[in-house]
This record gives structure tokens, sequence and C-alpha cells, in this order.
């Protein structure tokens, strides 16, 4: 089960990862990445996050590629109603993403089973290491290991 969690009524709501398909948001409506352009990139899936009992409202995605044997995290990206600390409807939509990418790495075949790689944008990386037990491996490029992967499933898809 996957849960996140409403700001608004401190209520856990019940979520669900899917692959996307069909037409995604629009930067025009708030979103950072164009979603429908990335749909469209080989070697990659692009999971949505949202609400069991609201479909066709989405609170985050994520976009994976493999390369290498290496699952990488592309791009992730909240909801415009899911950012910031002010104005944020849901909290636990990026560790849920994350803890799913995670959970993915672990179909790997190879060297790189269990292990999630992404590059984080400069401002982030000290979150991604507190919060998500990222390492940081050479500049901007990080990765969580399977130890720590398995920790943000226990923690955000159990």
């Amino acid at each position: 089960m996957i849960y996140i969690y409403d700001l608004a009524s401190n209520d856990l709501i019940e979520a669900e990862i899917v692959q996307a398909s069909g037409k995604l948001p629009l930067k025009k409506d708030g979103w950072k990445f164009d979603w429908n352009k990335l749909l469209k990139e080989k070697n990659s899936k692009i999971y949505v996050l949202r609400l069991k009992n609201s479909p066709f409202t989405i609170e985050g995605m994520v976009q994976l590629k493999i390369e290498n044997s290496m699952l990488i995290m592309e791009v992730i990206e909240n909801a415009p109603h899911n950012y910031g600390s002010s104005n944020k409807r849901f909290d636990y939509v990026a560790g849920c993403l994350i803890a799913f990418a995670c959970r993915e790495s672990f179909n790997l075949v190879g060297p790189y089973k269990g292990y999630l790689t992404f590059t984080s944008k400069t401002n982030l990386i000290e979150l991604y290491k507190s919060k998500y037990g990222a390492i940081q491996a050479l500049g901007q490029r990080m990765f969580i290991d399977d130890v720590n992967g398995l920790m943000l499933i226990n923690k955000y898809l159990n």
C-alpha cells in the first residue's frame, strides 16, 4: 500500500503508482518539465503517482531509464500543488516515487541491482542525503544503495 500525507486533514490518503499513458500535464499548467515530450523518449518509462479515489489528478511523476545495467532516475517532479512548504497539499509524494524507483532497481540483473542513480540539482543535494540516504558520488551525481533503498521501500511503500 502506498499512502501520501494530506497536510490539510492530517490524514494518510491511499495512492498508487502506475505507468503513464495518454496525455500528461503541461508546462502551462505549472509543471516544470514537458512530460509529453519525455514520454516519447526511447528506453525510458514514466510513472505517475495519483490518488486511488481520484485517478485523473496526478500528484507527481518520475522518469526512469536503464543504461549500462543501471537504473537512472532522469526526472522527478511533484505536481505544482505539492511544491514548497506553505501551499503544499500532499507530503510524501517524492518519497513514494523515489522508493518506487528503488524497488524497480531490484529488478535489474547485474552489479547495480538495488542501486538507483540520478543527478541532483545543486540546492537539493543535502536534502537527498538527509531525507533519502543518497550518497554523493561525483559532483551532482548521486545514488541510493540497496540498504537505503530497502529502508525507503519499507517507509513509503509498505
